[in-house]
């Protein structure tokens, strides 16, 4: 499909779309039937340029949990993106794009391009990465001793526990080692016989208290001095996670902001040859989708218009239940708008996307439309009620 206008920013610096993305989302939903997720392609690589633009010298690691759809991954792919994984099926996604390589290749490839990011791991996954040698995390001494036994020819990266202050979702409460255990964690794992390549970290996603970074870049590069002086090992790589935050209202301050700080931070803090990693998914795929669902069913209740439409917190708009964002539920034509509620097409009174959305009236079979919408919501649609997700679309390919 050709490309299209994808999207405009208002007063308020906000990404939104024009009336030409709306028309086509119309033409879209008409064709393919609702509802259906609009994946913009360009999108997505825009994202990724602006990223590296500000950050030049950071390894794009794209966080596949954000949106694991395959075609995603191979936008990503083609960019010269590599990926964080957090299970093996999300590794065969990526895999799926270098399976025709020389063995040789391939390897070489995942050892520089894929991070299994998820600090805790089953046995039967260390026993299927080991083939690989992967780089994996890890965070404390019963994963060290899992990995000395099923996979023993991994490189391995230390994810310590830093801030989340200020994140949208916390992540310190279930991973990273605390930092005074760091180095006898590091030192511990080159007793095994493990080869520890770096140290990583993750200030929490959609992360609007750019001082988590400060603090926690301050943090590795306390704890890389101290390896080094006490082991004689050279750590090099630092990942320096996800958290990137997307402008879903106007407080949050651009990427540009972060990136002149971690810039200055980390040619402050480590030598030149630092390989240093980050994770974004969000940044990258957030404002590349929107969402066109249905009014299937309309009612008044405790004084104002309810509407009832065919997505719902179980499948797209799960975001605002697991990621605590919350995604206006707009209409395509104008009018006075009153206070509405909008509710998905599940029997679980749960399903309640908004007790507030600003509509106009609508009626049965009128569409309405959701943006920025790219992230943590189809990925974790859910087949309840017997409703399948989302219908995917793509655009600009």
């Amino acid at each position: 499909m050709k490309k299209e206008t994808t999207t405009k920013e208002h007063d308020d610096g906000v990404p939104h779309i024009g009336k030409a993305r709306k028309e086509l989302l119309q033409k879209l939903a008409k064709q393919h039937g609702t509802p259906i997720f609009v994946i913009d392609h360009e999108k997505i690589r825009s994202n990724y340029r602006e990223f590296k633009k500000h950050l030049p010298k950071i390894q794009v690691y794209y966080a596949v949990k954000a949106n694991s759809n395959p075609e995603i991954v191979k936008t990503l792919y083609d960019m010269g993106s590599s990926f964080d994984v957090a299970s093996m099926p999300e590794f065969m996604i990526v895999y799926e794009n270098i399976r025709k390589m020389p063995k040789k290749e391939r390897q070489a490839w995942i050892w520089d391009k894929i991070i299994y990011a998820n600090t805790i791991k089953p046995i039967e996954t260390l026993e299927a990465l080991d083939q690989y040698n992967p780089l994996v995390t890890f965070d404390n001494s019963e994963e060290l001793k899992k990995l000395s036994q099923h996979a023993p020819h991994a490189g391995l990266v230390l994810r310590i526990r830093v801030p989340n202050t200020g994140s949208m979702v916390e992540l310190s409460s279930k991973f990273g080692a605390h930092p005074g255990e760091a180095v006898d964690l590091i030192a511990e794992a080159f007793s095994l016989g493990l080869v520890v390549e770096g140290l990583s970290f993750h200030v929490g996603s959609q992360c609007t208290n750019f001082e988590n970074y400060v603090q926690a870049l301050q943090l590795s590069a306390d704890i890389i001095k101290e390896t080094e002086t006490r082991t004689g090992r050279k750590i090099r790589i630092l990942d320096i996670g996800g958290g990137f935050p997307v402008k879903y209202h106007p407080e949050v301050k651009s990427v540009r902001t972060l990136a002149k700080k971690l810039e200055a931070e980390i040619k402050r803090l480590f030598p030149p040859d630092m390989e240093i990693l980050a994770e974004p998914g969000r940044f990258l795929v957030a404002n590349a989708c929107s969402l066109v669902a249905k009014v299937v069913g309309k009612a008044f209740r405790d004084g104002k218009p309810c509407y009832y439409i065919n997505d719902g917190v179980y499948h797209t708009y799960s975001g605002q239940v697991f990621d605590h964002v919350t995604y206006p539920v707009l209409a395509f034509h104008d009018g006075e708008t009153q206070i509405s509620a909008v509710f998905g097409p599940t029997c679980d009174a749960f399903d309640t996307i908004t007790l507030s959305a600003d509509l106009p009236d609508l009626k049965i079979g009128d569409l309405v439309y959701s943006e920025n919408i790219g992230a943590y919501s189809h990925a974790s649609s859910t087949y309840f009620n017997g409703f399948p997700p989302a219908k995917v679309v793509h655009i600009n390919q």
